[in-house]
């Protein structure tokens, strides 16, 4: 089953989509992750994507849709795969259908005053990947998995969301007219507990819980 995962920053994508991968047995595609090591490694295009992530904005087209046609040829990726932060735009969308057929897409939608309240009390651990959120913290500042220092990213930053959030309105909230309109797009209440949430998409994806 290939399937693709929309929603705003913050909305809990990627932890709903490992969630389903371990389900279903196919891996998890997120672009974050991918633009991220290139990042972190000083890539050509890392250091690319870079300049328009600290801005809040989207990385070009061409820069992702590479990346993900290569990512969607490997071998583990024959028997389906989550699309977890692509596509972005409908262009993309459009870009994507031209070498990978969708079997179903799911919105997960939040209110922009949870999501600004989640992004920005993030904390993430680089060494691991962890993730946290101060709530649940209790002051705490290294990560409960491996130890290291935990830290707030550049674009969980208060200023940086409302930036992100604007941009997701005006450029990727389309694609949810366009998948609707295609018969793929299912709809899950991102707010709801967090199990909650996957057993919606379960039932979305017609999985027995």
């Amino acid at each position: 089953m290939n399937v693709i995962f929309l929603g705003p920053p913050g909305a809990g994508k990627g932890t709903q989509a490992v969630r389903v991968c371990e389900r279903l047995g196919i891996p998890q595609i997120s672009t974050g992750d991918i633009l991220r090591r290139a990042m972190k490694e000083g890539t050509p295009t890392g250091l690319a994507a870079k300049a328009y992530v600290d801005k809040g904005e989207l990385v070009p087209d061409s820069v992702v849709i590479d990346i993900v046609r290569e990512r969607l040829a490997a071998e583990d990726c024959q028997k389906g795969y989550v699309l977890d932060g692509f596509p972005r735009t409908v262009p993309q969308a459009e870009a994507l259908a031209a070498f990978a057929d969708i079997d179903a897409v799911i919105d997960i939608e939040v209110s922009d005053e949870q999501l600004t309240e989640r992004l920005s009390g993030r904390r993430v651990c680089l060494a691991c990947g962890g993730t946290y959120h101060v709530s649940r913290l209790a002051g705490a500042t290294a990560c409960m998995k491996c130890g290291a220092q935990l830290i707030q990213r550049d674009d969980d930053k208060a200023e940086t969301v409302l930036s992100r959030l604007g941009v997701y309105h005006a450029q990727t909230a389309p694609l949810i007219d366009y998948y609707s309109a295609r018969g793929l797009l299912k709809t899950v209440d991102g707010a709801q507990p967090m199990d909650d949430c996957f057993a919606a998409i379960l039932s979305a994806l017609g999985e027995k819980q």
